[in-house]
């Protein structure tokens, strides 16, 4: 592997393979993998992770917003592309690209129909988002009849699905209340056949509700944490690879007197002799300001250096007193041995918020394209 001598976040697709096998292999025959690849591939890079998801068999793919679905059309994706969140002024946008519109209120499912109408489109598909206790985006049950009467009343679309979110899927110690969401899906979703004469695909398992509610894959199970390699519980995490490492290296060595002083604000002061390391990352890359003060911290040759004063737009400045290296070394920030998720946990935050928020300036690099 070639020596780091900037600021890069390389992505390994070898290991996106590994999880993208361990979780379909939990999966019974028939039941079909939607991949989640909103906010740029949870932070690594959208078009590399969605070309190699669509070669290695994913049915469908996810994003958030339709701006995100156009992207990925115009890199050459193919198959479907569920819009988690698309809003009314992009529904023309998202037919022209032949993108799934989740519909999830009766104001979204009017408004497109109007448009699907308006560019003549016949059985255009859509899914159907039913909430059963999220409380976030979806159809509640006692707007069912209303739902289906305006559905049936146009030829423009067709309920290709119709699924639902788990909202504590990882916590099995909220499994009555995860049982009691799967039990409502079942009830909306048997009145939604019987009335429709059809079933459309059904979906309500996220990474974790594969994991541990195999009785709720229905049809298709959406897969996005899990991809990158976080499993949400320590049992699982052993099973998946991480598939970014986000590192750096140092560019200057300071050695501080006692009394001086490090960053903006003079937000650290040195209580004795003390030596620092500037690394080029700031919180405009994604590092964000809650890691300074010693709350989050790099590694430089297998050893913890922990960030201090003020974390910069581009910069860091770390602890290295104890630590031998020099001007150009490399500096770990999160890798498949260091992992992000430790390093967020130390900063009081979540491994989604750290790696999704790693900005695109950050240098991406694909390794093991296997």
């Amino acid at each position: 592997m070639n020596k780091v001598t900037e600021t890069v976040l390389e992505i390994n697709l070898k290991h996106l393979t590994h999880n993208y096998t361990y979780l379909k292999s939990k999966l019974q025959a028939g039941v079909k993998i939607l991949t989640v690849v909103k906010a740029n591939s949870y932070g690594s890079d959208a078009i590399i992770i969605a070309n190699h998801l669509q070669k290695l068999g994913a049915d469908y793919l996810a994003v958030a917003y339709t701006a995100e679905g156009v992207s990925l059309r115009e890199s050459g994706i193919q198959i479907p592309i569920l819009v988690l969140h698309p809003q009314p002024t992009n529904f023309e946008t998202l037919i022209e690209y032949r993108l799934t519109p989740n519909i999830y209120s009766l104001r979204v499912l009017t408004a497109f129909i109007a448009i699907a109408e308006q560019k003549l489109q016949t059985d255009y598909p859509v899914h159907i988002k039913c909430n059963t206790g999220l409380n976030r985006l979806g159809f509640h049950k006692d707007t069912i009849d209303t739902l289906l009467a305006t559905v049936t009343a146009t030829k423009a679309i067709k309920i290709a699905a119709v699924f639902s979110h788990l909202a504590a899927s990882e916590d099995l110690s909220e499994d009555v209340f995860t049982q009691q969401q799967i039990a409502a899906f079942r009830s909306m979703t048997d009145t939604i056949i019987a009335r429709l004469g059809y079933r459309p695909i059904l979906h309500q398992c996220n990474t974790s509700g594969i994991l541990n509610y195999p009785e709720a894959h229905f049809d298709m199970v959406r897969t996005g944490i899990g991809l990158y390699g976080f499993g949400n519980a320590a049992q699982y995490d052993t099973r998946l690879k991480p598939i970014s490492a986000l590192k750096s290296v140092v560019s200057q060595i300071h050695t501080l007197a006692a009394g001086e002083t490090v960053g903006y604000n003079r937000a650290f002061i040195a209580q004795e002799p003390t030596r620092t390391a500037t690394i080029p990352i700031g919180h405009a890359d994604g590092i964000n300001r809650i890691y300074g003060h010693r709350k989050g911290y790099v590694t430089i040759h297998g050893q913890k250096a922990y960030i201090i004063g003020n974390v910069c737009m581009d910069m860091i400045m770390v602890d290295i007193t104890a630590i031998a290296c020099e001007e150009g070394d490399e500096v770990i920030v999160f890798d498949a041995q260091h992992a992000a998720a430790s390093l967020a946990e130390s900063a009081g935050t979540i491994s989604y918020e750290l790696i999704t928020a790693i900005s695109a300036r950050v240098k991406r690099v694909v390794i093991d394209d296997i």
